[in-house]
């Protein structure tokens, strides 16, 4: 549930707004995502995640609470080395948008189930089972 702070590279944001989950379709893929990216050098992984809910949805009010944190081992397009990296697993409560996206994100859904496509199929469907879990979602 916890590892230094320092090692914490990611944010990830389960986002729900009236009710529903909210994803993000980024426009170089046909594909959907929860939001989140990468820690910024000497940011919070707090404000990581602020800042990537609002820069990847345009959520412009909402709370957000830490859920736990998570690690994945192996090589993906963010982790070249293929070592356990970690990052943050975060929960919101969107309540307003702004009335355009200004990211890389096309778009975003809010929707009752989940997407046949994922963008990282091994990792956040098992984040979202892992709050599940925790009784948080």
């Amino acid at each position: 549930d916890t590892v230094d702070d320092t090692l914490l590279k990611f944010a990830v944001i389960i986002a729900r707004s009236e009710g529903k989950l909210v994803f993000c379709k980024h426009h170089q893929r046909e594909t959907w995502e929860l939001p989140g990216g990468r820690r910024e050098p000497g940011e919070p992984i707090e404000e990581t995640a602020y800042r990537e809910l609002m820069e990847e949805t345009g959520a412009s009010a909402f709370t957000l609470q830490p859920i736990c944190v998570y690690s994945v081992t192996g090589k993906t397009r963010v982790n070249e080395t293929g070592e356990e990296s970690f990052g943050g697993l975060f929960l919101a409560e969107v309540h307003a948008f702004e009335p355009e996206l200004h990211s890389e994100m096309e778009r975003i859904a809010l929707l009752d189930t989940l997407p046949d496509n994922w963008t990282y199929p091994l990792i956040q469907p098992k984040l979202l089972q892992e709050a599940q879990r925790r009784q948080v979602l």
